[in-house]
């Protein structure tokens, strides 16, 4: 299976060919949407050649999940955290988004390793934004600090108007995603997909991995959530994280399953769906050279239309 990086690869090409061609004075004007209705704009003006200003418009948040001046819980400490003097925040921000960043490009390191290392972590800004909240909670849990809000359905956003909610407790956090889908191929290919995720879970090269579990009703932990939370037409997944899923660098890769996880299971349904398509064209062509193979030639068909006939002459009794 195919996991999801962790950066924009665009917006990391971006910076790239920005930092190799600071020499050129231009001017950079780009839009783009990825995953999850996650919107990106960079501006660079021929004025200020080395300064990259970087929008980011994050998915709607839905009724149970309001944003704190646009942003995540803790999204502005995790900014400064992460980059620290190297971006600064304007605000208000662009119109339009919820975040604008300005890159000073002079202040990179002059190391070519560390300069594309910064460069990454600048690409992963969705990561740093969107799983401040998670990583909050994730900290608390591998400092065994029990959370004020524990036993509490905290809802964080991960898609348009959709949440995943959280469980925090003194020694283990529990995370709940309501499965939808809107097309019913979607639905039938994604439950599948769902029940196999969780049998693999239970080989033996994955006891380490966090306890999973599906069914098509909402989980006991769910209790206390809305209504709205409650219906998901591809069930309900669970995932149990200790604290040994959360030790030093592991809390990265965790927020980050986690943040994307719909997007990944919609991934790989499409791609199975796609695989589904490719296999059944094929089919269909093997069975359409079969029925041509088993079509009379036409030579002999043309052969037998055409041949001679033969008359039988009678002997006429006035032939001398």
């Amino acid at each position: 299976m195919i996991l999801l990086q962790s950066h924009s690869r665009f917006l990391l090409q971006t910076l790239l060919n920005r930092v190799h061609n600071l020499e050129k004075v231009v001017e950079v004007d780009y839009n783009w949407v990825e995953f999850d209705d996650v919107r990106y704009h960079v501006q660079v003006s021929m004025k200020n050649p080395h300064l990259f200003l970087l929008s980011v418009s994050l998915p709607i948040p839905s009724a149970d999940n309001v944003f704190c001046g646009g942003l995540p819980s803790g999204a502005i400490e995790a900014i400064k955290a992460a980059y620290g003097i190297l971006v600064q925040i304007l605000d208000p921000p662009r119109d339009g988004f919820n975040l604008t960043l300005k890159l000073n490009l002079s202040k990179l390191p002059l190391d070519e390793d560390n300069r594309h290392a910064v460069l990454v972590k600048v690409a992963s800004i969705r990561e740093v934004v969107l799983g401040a909240p998670l990583r909050g909670i994730l900290k608390q849990l591998g400092s065994r600090v029990v959370a004020s809000d524990v036993n509490r359905v905290v809802a964080l956003v991960h898609r348009p108007k959709e949440s995943f909610f959280l469980v925090p407790q003194a020694e283990k956090v529990t995370v709940v995603f309501p499965m939808r889908f809107k097309d019913s191929i979607d639905i039938a290919l994604a439950t599948s997909f769902l029940q196999e995720f969780v049998e693999a879970r239970r080989t033996a090269g994955l006891n380490n991995a966090p306890p999973c579990s599906w069914s098509l009703s909402p989980p006991q932990e769910l209790k206390g959530a809305p209504n709205d939370a409650l219906s998901a037409n591809a069930g309900f997944v669970t995932f149990v994280i200790f604290t040994r899923h959360v030790e030093g660098k592991k809390v990265d890769r965790v927020i980050w399953s986690l943040s994307t996880f719909h997007a990944y299971v919609s991934y790989h349904v499409k791609c199975s769906e796609g695989f589904m398509h490719t296999r059944m064209r094929r089919r269909v062509e093997s069975l359409i050279q079969a029925l041509d193979r088993a079509k009379p030639d036409a030579i002999d068909t043309r052969k037998k239309t055409h041949s001679r006939s033969f008359k039988r002459l009678v002997n006429d009794g006035n032939a001398g």
